[in-house]
């Protein structure tokens, strides 16, 4: 008889397997490896999504890793940018091509690469960028330059979609790589000193349920963007776990897929914007009720940053004028405030903010 595993026993599982119930005393290549990729979208926020996960972590630890090419940053899942390893940037780029091929035959870019040949586009831009890294902005000039009257940073967004391409470690004025205004550019085989691999779907599922599993097939789907996966999980069901969850669906797991009681603790948890573990899921109620799902996610280009309060998100929070709030979407549990406040004050901290200065919406 299948295990039907309720909404806080998948709740406690995920917080596990995200590094959300206690922090990992790893490297922080290592815990980007076991989360599989960090969205990295709008690329501060890594910095907040990784301290909550990753003990005693310095924003240096994060930028010497990517200055020593051990982790990488380039459009990935969904067509979004990611933060991973070198090494699964390698398999991971290829697995998820077609999700940037399709990416790169939308509306926006077709506007702009109509009559273009995607192979020419590739041609130029590999001779532009050579084995060094370009900026982006220079990129896009080069290209606009061969294709007069078209938008240089479509083009160069285009590439990226098209052909395997990284973001170095940039500078900025606030001295740090994670700058949209001066990112660089490099083709991925150059920068990381090794070609892409081939594709490889059955790695692709068995780090997403590691990281992520117990999950359906469209939880799947969704994390990644790609389509039709059921022929390829379905080859590999001989090797997985099977359970349901509490809607009667389908769930699967790695078999050594360890999963958490729903008594185990949770601590307050500080997530970014476009968090891993609020987009996991096609059916994200693991960790978002659906009460507070269209406040968090208000449309489709904004995931607000969360707090999460005994495992699930129960505040939004912001940074205006180097002051940290937080705005729950509902009364906080009694004496949840103070812990709220706490940890709010020890990522104040970690952002070069003051401390005593978090403040809580009334």
């Amino acid at each position: 008889m299948t295990t039907t595993l309720s909404l806080r026993t998948l709740n406690r599982t995920l917080l596990r397997r995200q590094l959300l119930d206690a922090r990992a005393d790893v490297p922080v290549a290592e815990a980007v490896a076991r989360l599989l990729a960090v969205q990295a979208q709008e690329p501060n926020w890594v910095f907040a999504a990784l301290w909550s996960r990753v003990a005693g972590l310095a924003r240096t630890d994060l930028e010497a890793a990517v200055e020593a090419r051990a982790l990488v940053r380039g459009p990935l899942l969904r067509g979004t940018q990611h933060l991973v390893t070198a090494d699964d940037y390698r398999w991971l780029r290829p697995t998820v091509a077609p999700v940037l091929d399709r990416l790169s035959r939308s509306t926006y870019y077709r506007e702009q690469t109509g009559g273009i040949e995607p192979a020419a586009l590739v041609a130029l831009a590999r001779e532009v960028l050579g084995d060094d890294l370009v900026p982006r902005r220079d990129l896009g000039a080069a290209l606009a330059a061969r294709w007069p009257g078209r938008r240089a940073a479509v083009l160069a967004a285009a590439v990226e979609a098209l052909t395997p391409v990284v973001h170095g470690p940039a500078t900025s004025a606030f001295g740090s790589w994670w700058s949209r205004r001066s990112i660089r550019v490099a083709d991925a085989a150059s920068w990381l000193g090794a070609p892409m691999r081939e594709p490889d779907l059955p790695a692709l599922v068995h780090r997403y349920l590691a990281a992520f599993g117990p999950a359906s097939v469209m939880d799947l789907q969704t994390f990644t963007g790609l389509t039709r996966l059921r022929p390829v999980v379905d080859d590999l069901r001989g090797g997985l776990r099977t359970y349901r969850g509490p809607d009667g669906a389908e769930l699967l797991d790695v078999p050594d897929g360890a999963l958490v009681g729903e008594d185990a603790p949770a601590p307050v948890r500080f997530l970014g914007a476009f968090d891993n573990a609020v987009l996991g899921h096609r059916d994200r109620t693991r960790l978002l009720p659906e009460p507070f799902r269209t406040t968090v996610m208000p449309g489709y280009s904004m995931v607000h940053a969360t707090v999460l309060v005994d495992g699930f998100v129960a505040a939004t929070w912001t940074v205006d004028d180097g002051v940290l709030a937080v705005h729950p979407l509902a009364p906080l549990p009694a004496g949840a405030e103070e812990e709220v406040l706490a940890e709010g004050a020890r990522m104040a901290a970690f952002l070069d903010l003051d401390p005593a200065g978090v403040t809580i919406s009334r």
